[in-house]
């Protein structure tokens, strides 16, 4: 049972992993198209880079899917390894990975009236005047049609894994 909450946690590590990627190689694309619905929109697009926004894979975007997927990976060593402490830890960190994952699916679910009350805490007059949901639309659909399927799979991943990794810990006890 030990192999197979290892497994989990490499999946789930890899799941993590995927955000950076698809960031970086797309990042850019999504930037130019809010970027150029913005200047439809007739703000600046230098506000967003004024104002700390991004598209790429820099940032918390990078270091919080590498830090789940380094503490993932740590855990499928200490199953591997059968150590004493691998059960708790799985239960703790596991759980842990599922309560963010929620967070992140209700983040997505609400991301224009999380962009509205962010860019109203902002400030800045150019930013209130953005169209949210115009803007994040244009970002979206400068990512490839298969990065929702691959969105859709990695939370499909994250929460199955999770549950079977706290399952197969459980009974290997």
């Amino acid at each position: 049972m030990n192999v197979l909450a290892a497994v989990c946690q490499l999946l789930v590590a890899l799941a993590f992993l995927s955000i950076p990627l698809v960031r970086h190689r797309f990042g850019p694309a999504a930037k130019a198209a809010a970027d150029a619905e913005l200047t439809r929109q007739g703000v600046r697009p230098a506000v967003l880079e004024e104002n700390g926004l991004r598209f790429d894979a820099g940032g918390h975007e990078t270091w919080a899917p590498v830090a789940v997927a380094t503490v993932m990976t740590a855990l499928a060593a200490l199953n591997l390894a059968r150590h004493s402490w691998d059960s708790a830890l799985t239960w703790t960190f596991q759980s842990a990975v599922i309560l963010m994952n929620v967070l992140i699916v209700h983040s997505n679910l609400t991301a224009v009236k999380s962009v509205e009350a962010a860019f109203r805490r902002k400030g800045d007059p150019e930013l209130t005047r953005v169209d949210v949901a115009a803007f994040l639309k244009a970002a979206e659909d400068a990512f490839p049609s298969w990065v929702r399927l691959l969105q859709k799979a990695r939370h499909t991943t994250v929460f199955g894994a999770s549950a079977l990794a706290l399952t197969a810990v459980t009974f290997a006890a």
